[in-house]
């Protein structure tokens, strides 16, 4: 196939699946140098330790090359790939014309990945005095027998002496993943309890399993989410409003539902929106959006597996009790590695919830390009002065929180801040 101009090449590259990660590998590639693509259609399926997705063709055309093989790790935004837009539909090509050969060829990659979303280095593969070295600067083999596995499982087997081919795992394709291997060494046969969410929940967090290293560097994962962060805080006039609100009335409310405290500020927070509207909203560069649906952001911890996002869509349209399924059922799909990049983008307001662990206020950092996001921090029981409609005061033992939110001062002032919180306060004190 003749090369094309460099202006009528696209690149198909890594795609960002959320803030904390930071490199995928490519599974399979649904199409070979001189296949013809079109727009939106699969190119490749890849997978990371949180998200396994298929990789869409940013534009019609002829496959030119194919610059990371299966099986193989990459960064977040290197190019995978390049697709010729010069050139048509039908014209002759070797790749088709020897298609059965190509795929004989493949074939040795195809068994590598039995199981699908594990990263490996299939050229470390070939021979035992390659077996635990990584080639050509790719990170280390994840093998062992007939099975594959990802960075965080083999270095927790390596230090606890596990032999991972006695784990049952319960990914995707029967991958054994992080949750499995701690599972296993705590005695669970194999089960291990959910990680914890932003959120008052009954999800327990992760046991302490590692030993303390000194010097030891940042994750790839842990620098992601800092310079997200970094960027975030750099790029927002960032300003941080608090708000005390009395939880009383919803304590008792979830004794009949059996919710946790979150479908509930999810609900209240989402009609405060609707009357605040510029808090729905984005900002980048100078370019201001306000979205008439709330696509709401819930923060999810997966422990040492970082920090994700996933997104509510249209979660005006949902009661209280649909908010608590959807926001478990996000949850789950988290914690089991099957989100999408769909389920990670397009989010118009975020909530975080640490008071799960017992902290009473914080200041969260926005998450870009939103202009504000909620901080709900722990329901504790404290006395509070209350009056009476004479005027009359007395103390009275309450369900108390503090709602903190940071925002973006170059979108919106204080005083509109404070208004959305009073708000919030109101109707989570009306339920």
């Amino acid at each position: 196939m003749s090369s094309s101009p460099t202006d009528l090449l696209i690149d198909v590259t890594m795609p960002q699946m959320g803030v904390s990660v930071a490199e995928g590998t490519v599974v399979e590639w649904k199409k070979q140098p001189g296949d013809w693509v079109e727009r939106d259609e699969i190119i490749a399926s890849i997978s990371t330790d949180k998200i396994d997705t298929d990789v869409e063709a940013p534009a019609s055309g002829r496959v030119q090359e194919i610059l990371v093989e299966v099986g193989r790790t990459v960064d977040v935004g290197v190019v995978m790939a390049r697709i010729a837009t010069d050139a048509k539909p039908g014209e002759a090509h070797a790749s088709e014309s020897e298609s059965e050969s190509a795929s004989e060829g493949t074939s040795e990659a195809a068994v590598a990945l039995e199981a699908p979303g594990e990263a490996g280095d299939l050229s470390g593969d070939t021979t035992e005095e390659h077996a635990g070295t990584a080639q050509r600067g790719t990170p280390e083999v994840r093998r062992s027998g007939s099975r594959r596995y990802s960075p965080v499982v083999m270095r927790i087997a390596a230090e606890h002496g596990i032999d991972l081919e006695q784990v049952e795992g319960t990914g995707r394709g029967g991958r054994v993943r992080k949750p499995d291997v701690l599972a296993y060494l705590e005695g669970g046969n194999g089960v291990q309890e959910e990680p914890p969410m932003h959120i008052e929940s009954p999800y327990k967090p992760e046991p302490v399993v590692k030993k303390a290293k000194a010097g030891q560097p940042l994750s790839r994962m842990r620098q992601s989410i800092g310079r997200a962060m970094i960027e975030s805080l750099q790029t927002a006039a960032t300003c941080t409003t608090i708000i005390e609100a009395d939880m009383t009335g919803i304590a008792a409310d979830r004794e009949k539902t059996g919710l946790t405290w979150l479908p509930y500020v999810a609900r209240a927070t989402i009609e405060a929106l609707r009357e605040f509207p510029s808090l729905n909203a984005t900002l980048e560069g100078e370019t201001f959006t306000q979205y008439e649906a709330v696509n709401l952001g819930i923060a999810v911890s997966l422990g040492d597996g970082g920090l994700i996002v996933p997104v509510i869509r249209d979660a005006q349209d949902l009661s209280i009790e649909g908010l608590g399924k959807a926001i478990k059922a996000l949850a789950r799909k988290a914690r089991d590695g099957a989100l999408t990049p769909d389920d990670v983008r397009g989010g118009t307001f975020t909530i975080t919830n640490p008071g799960g662990y017992g902290s009473i206020m914080a200041t969260p950092v926005i998450n870009q390009p939103q202009v504000a996001i909620l901080d709900t921090e722990a329901v504790v029981k404290r006395p509070v002065v209350l009056s009476d409609e004479r005027g009359n005061d007395s103390i009275a033992i309450r369900h108390m929180t503090y709602l903190c939110m940071s925002w973006d001062h170059r979108a919106l002032d204080g005083a509109y801040a404070a208004q959305f919180l009073k708000a919030l306060k109101d109707n989570l004190e009306s339920v």
